[in-house]
């Protein structure tokens, strides 16, 4: 038991940035996983691949409104969440690190929650909007659309982006997957422009992926810029103590609370109850987070001028 809970330890991306129910849940299932599928041979990008299949049908089984392919749809998606956690914690400890395995570790929760969107957009197509004899009709389709694009995917990105900088700040670069949108650029100029398709594709949308959370934080660019040329310890620890206390934000901005939410939704056969919170809750939290962070890094850049 000692070795297992020293390798859970050592395949937590840090204490700081991990998740209550992840530590006690969801970590250590998936570390059950990763050490057998590590002992079968199996490469991380196999198990990925596996959880956006898991994924996908997770979403088809949210479009019926009966309780057996909800609870079907809840099983699947919790499955394909513990290999989306095997796969990293296993790649943590093995080494077993490729640049397909970013993409696909990217692209796996997004095909994810677009099955899920579309599923509970039909599902919603002909009921009817509460307390109304009207149905739903095409705003099913704009409450998912909104929901998935307009909040979803930027509460998501920059609640990463966030995660990766507390890392940076607390391990170091070895210890962070911070990047940046001109390294992405310098990288994707140096392929030739004949072949290393899936490279370059890779990069292209990368370089995309930095600069949307580039442009939404310029408080902490600027912070950021003077305190790479100050590298003042002093500094550090305390960007340190003001980006701790917003982890849990960017932990619920992530997978567990809005998956939860999703289930007791369809459970209860009140699937608009999802995008509805996707919008209404998980967006103001987003603002506190973005506008927390913001203040932090205008005031350490302050204190650095």
């Amino acid at each position: 038991m000692s070795r297992f809970n020293a390798l859970l330890q050592a395949s937590f991306k840090s204490n700081d940035t991990e998740e209550w129910l992840d530590v006690h849940f969801t970590r250590p299932i998936g570390l059950v996983f990763a050490l057998l599928w590590n002992k079968l041979n199996i490469h991380p990008n196999v198990i990925t691949i596996l959880s956006i299949f898991l994924g996908a049908g997770a979403g088809c089984m949210f479009y019926y409104t009966d309780l057996t392919h909800n609870l079907i749809g809840v099983g699947l998606l919790m499955l394909a969440n513990f290999c989306d956690s095997t796969d990293g914690q296993m790649a943590r400890l093995t080494g077993k690190k490729t640049l397909i395995g970013r993409m696909l570790d990217g692209f796996s929760g997004d095909v994810w929650f677009l099955f899920i969107y579309v599923a509970i957009a039909m599902r919603l197509y002909h009921q009817q909007i509460p307390c109304t004899d009207v149905a739903w009709g095409i705003g099913s389709w704009i409450l998912c659309s909104v929901a998935g694009f307009l909040c979803h995917s930027p509460q998501s990105s920059l609640a990463d982006y966030y995660r990766q900088i507390h890392l940076f700040f607390l391990k170091g670069k070895d210890g962070s997957e911070l990047d940046s949108y001109q390294k992405q650029v310098d990288t994707l100029k140096a392929f030739p422009k004949q072949g290393a398709f899936w490279e370059r594709l890779f990069y292209t949308n990368y370089a995309k992926y930095c600069h949307s959370q580039e442009k939404r934080t310029p408080a902490f660019q600027r912070f950021f810029m003077k305190w790479n040329a100050s590298q003042k310890e002093e500094t550090r620890l305390r960007f340190l103590e003001g980006s701790r206390p917003l982890m849990k934000y960017t932990n619920l901005l992530t997978f567990n609370l809005r998956a939860i939410v999703c289930y007791i939704a369809c459970l209860t056969d009140h699937a608009w109850l999802y995008p509805l919170f996707e919008i209404i809750v998980m967006s103001a939290m987003y603002v506190h987070m973005h506008r927390t962070h913001e203040r932090l890094c205008e005031e350490l850049s302050r204190e650095l001028a």
